[in-house]
């Protein structure tokens, strides 16, 4: 660590903002691909490719009004098994980890009303929605839990953010009691998206312990293509976690039960790396799978850890993916990838071919970013021959032209480094600042793009909320292969600068841009933008 602190105070008097190649490559010498510290289990894992892939069940309606669907969710506490012999205390959506899978329809409303029977203060956000501010899970608008305590109801919600250099106004605390209604009205393509508590200052515990699900909204375009649908289109969540010995979560935080001071104990200031692999909450776990196409849209869930997914066949040459769509929907055409790099919070909807597989053959997933253990994934079997009536088209999505960039209205810079608080606290920041409630960086107008630039010090995946965007250059270089289609969140490596194109539709209000390492985001890395 102390080497480390010396190369980023050396390297930000260097060129703050900029993408720099010596500094970059200085980097990579002392860090590599890491985004953080490994938290190692008390608890003996499980053999690899013994536990089955389990499917989050769909949520379903409780009613239907005027066209509009209307959801229940109880976030609680519940006893689940994970590591096979063993209870996980979660704090789960209805109980579960991960939570329910929603799935909607382009263009017909939605309206999920949550109840918060845990024991702290939750803010649900829907990653990728087009949602009103209200409804976009902003990380002081707060639901308490049912019949909570006169201290939480007095206020002791408003954590220490002065230790991160943090400043909420008064004012920016919107708390409700109980039960919050939840507005999505689905004006957006079809996409994989997925929503997770955005608590302040502890939205990267409460994601740890179960807070997540997909979200997979459908539209007629998509409809009509014929990739794989039903049993063969799988929504697979990929996180990490460590466990201690009861089977409970391990997690370093300065406060275990996420009331008073927030943050993790110094070590892993730069993002908490779990040693046991899950994937839609199972370690390490096999499916049996046909010899035919399957749709794959992976979610990184992960607080810290980053991904290069590849598929290892047992005998012969590795199976390629073929991208269908990223994070905000589908892509104009296919696209042919031999690895896939996934930072927290990106998605890629994939289509693999299992065709070649001889049947009693296996194909692993794989990350090639990680050693030992920690580089399996999961397992394919391939049992059986089935007839396959999916293909994947040369054309997608008709969607229209994406914008030229010589349209955008103006051009912003936010750089995403370290540095040092006046108390000597060191701090995730946004150009400089931490996350000041008060304060907005940016101010673009509903229904024109501007083009950003992010630059940063560390792997920072950097989310926008509401706001959809192309990539344009990386290091001052055409995008990479994988940077392809409308995303609300991009990889932003070590001293390099990435431009993106923003679009502004849907609603005007406040929303943000933040870090989604979420130990980088609990301690600072945030800011507010408005769309006036």
């Amino acid at each position: 660590m102390t080497s480390r602190r010396r190369f980023l105070t050396l390297a930000a008097g260097a060129g703050a903002g900029l993408a720099v190649p010596l500094g970059a490559a200085t980097y990579a010498a002392v860090t590599g691909e890491k985004t953080g510290k490994v938290l190692t289990s008390a608890l003996r894992p499980p053999e690899a490719f013994t536990v089955p892939l389990a499917l989050p069940p769909v949520a379903t309606p409780v009613r239907t009004v005027n066209g509009t669907d209307y959801y229940d969710l109880t976030q609680r506490e519940a006893a689940v098994e994970i590591v096979p012999g063993t209870k996980t205390t979660v704090w789960g959506y209805d109980g579960i980890f991960p939570g329910p899978t929603f799935v909607g329809r382009s263009g017909r409303p939605m309206v999920v009303q949550l109840a918060n029977k845990l024991s702290v203060p939750t803010s649900m956000h829907l990653h990728g929605g087009v949602t009103p501010p209200d409804s976009d899970g902003y990380p002081t608008d707060l639901l308490l839990p049912a019949q909570c305590g006169a201290e939480l109801r007095n206020g002791s919600y408003k954590s220490h953010q002065a230790d991160h250099g943090m400043n909420v106004a008064a004012s920016d605390w919107n708390v409700m009691e109980g039960y919050k209604s939840y507005e999505y009205p689905l004006n957006q393509r079809a996409a994989t998206l997925w929503y997770h508590d955005h608590r302040m200052d502890f939205s990267a515990p409460q994601v740890w312990r179960g807070l997540a699900g997909m979200f997979l909204v459908h539209d007629d375009e998509e409809d009509a293509l014929p990739l794989p649908k039903g049993e063969k289109d799988l929504p697979l969540l990929l996180c990490d976690r460590a466990f201690e010995e009861d089977g409970s979560f391990r997690y370093p935080a300065v406060s275990p039960g996420c009331v008073g001071t927030p943050g993790v104990d110094e070590a892993y200031m730069d993002g908490v790396l779990g040693d046991v692999q899950l994937v839609n909450g199972a370690p390490w776990p096999v499916l049996e799978v046909s010899a035919t196409r399957y749709r794959l849209r992976l979610l990184n869930a992960s607080n810290a850890r980053r991904y290069r997914l590849a598929l290892e066949r047992e005998h012969g040459d590795d199976l390629p993916f073929v991208q269908v769509g990223s994070d905000a929907g589908l892509l104009p055409a296919p696209r042919t990838l031999s690895a896939i790099p996934v930072a927290p919070a990106e998605r890629f909807d994939v289509v693999v071919d299992f065709a070649a597989c001889p049947v009693g053959s296996h194909v692993t997933l794989v990350n090639t970013l990680a050693d030992g253990r920690m580089r399996q994934v999961m397992r394919f079997r391939v049992t059986r021959k089935e007839n396959d009536t999916s293909r994947i088209p040369t054309q997608l999505s008709g969607t229209p032209a994406s914008p030229d960039p010589r349209t955008a209205t103006k051009t912003r810079r936010f750089d995403f480094r370290r540095s040092g608080g006046d108390d000597g606290h060191a701090m995730w920041t946004i150009n400089g600042k931490p996350f000041n409630s008060s304060e907005s960086l940016a101010n673009p107008r509903l229904g024109t793009v501007e083009r950003w630039r992010f630059s940063s010090d560390f792997h920072h995946p950097v989310h926008l909320h509401l706001a959809h965007f192309l990539v344009l250059s990386r290091g001052g270089r055409p995008p990479a292969p994988t940077d392809a289609g409308w995303k609300d969140t991009v990889d932003v490596r070590p001293y390099e600068v990435v431009e993106v194109l923003v679009r502004f539709d849907g609603y005007r209000g406040r929303y943000m841009l933040h870090c989604h390492n979420l130990e980088h985001e609990d301690m600072a890395m945030m800011a507010n933008y408005e769309v006036l």
